[in-house]
């Protein structure tokens, strides 16, 4: 007698099944009967599972947005700090688009605020975005707060995606998602004429930023001593 495939396999099996039904026949072709089928299983064992169709697509879009969130901590990681952090800042943004471009209804589910905020794939995507920001910080280019900057550029991310996915593929704006993210750049970036001697308040900013960025580096101060320098350049920063 054959012994019983353990959970963890059953359960990868029926999101790989339902991952490729969705890509292929959008969220309408997700059923349980389809999935059973294609993975194999009974459906009972779907729901004993997932409990219903939205909690097995749940654990799609988890599933396709982890890999994608992971192989952007992955680069990170794994290359040096770049002497263009705005460059690679407009890379990931494109990645970041295009996968959601790609992905249509998995974006769709992850980008609903009653599914993705408990979302630790999606969490795990806004820590890159940060990392990005801090490198950008650390530059001495971000002229507001690390935190603001996400915020901003998050949003318009995902506002420029919902956008481009409401319209049909052969009409939509190829430019608009690059317009939005030069709109929030100019926003959040530090001019070159914003370092003379014209524009001490905000280079002061630029300044309490870019130390802010590295406090946690400053290995000659002792951990109570950084905590208190955070909570002044955050004054500085907030005071601007």
């Amino acid at each position: 007698m054959t012994p019983p495939a353990p959970r963890d396999d059953v359960r990868e099996r029926i999101v790989g099944a339902a991952a490729e039904i969705l890509r292929t026949e959008g969220s309408a072709g997700v059923t349980t009967r389809a999935v059973a089928e294609r993975a194999g299983v009974q459906a009972p064992t779907i729901y004993r599972l997932f409990g219903d169709k939205d909690g097995l697509l749940d654990a799609v879009a988890e599933h396709a947005m982890a890999l994608f969130s992971a192989s952007k901590t992955s680069a990170l990681t794994s290359a040096p700090a770049s002497t263009d952090p705005v460059g690679e800042l407009r890379e990931a943004w494109g990645e970041t688009v295009r996968f959601g471009l790609d992905n249509a209804d998995l974006y769709v589910i992850l980008s609903d605020p009653r599914r993705g905020r408990d979302s630790p794939a999606l969490a795990n995507g806004v820590r890159a975005l940060e990392e990005r920001v801090r490198r950008v910080a650390a530059a001495g280019l971000l002229r507001v707060a690390e935190a603001r900057a996400v915020a901003l550029i998050h949003a318009a991310g995902t506002g420029a995606i919902l956008s481009l996915l409401e319209q049909p593929i052969g009409e939509r704006d190829p430019e608009l998602a690059t317009t939005l993210l030069d709109a929030v750049l100019d926003r959040i970036l530090v001019e070159e004429e914003e370092s003379t001697a014209d524009e001490m308040p905000a280079a002061h900013r630029a300044a309490a930023i870019t130390l802010r960025a590295v406090t946690d580096d400053l290995t000659a101060l002792s951990a109570p001593e950084r905590a208190l320098l955070a909570e002044w350049l955050d004054r500085i920063i907030d005071s601007h």
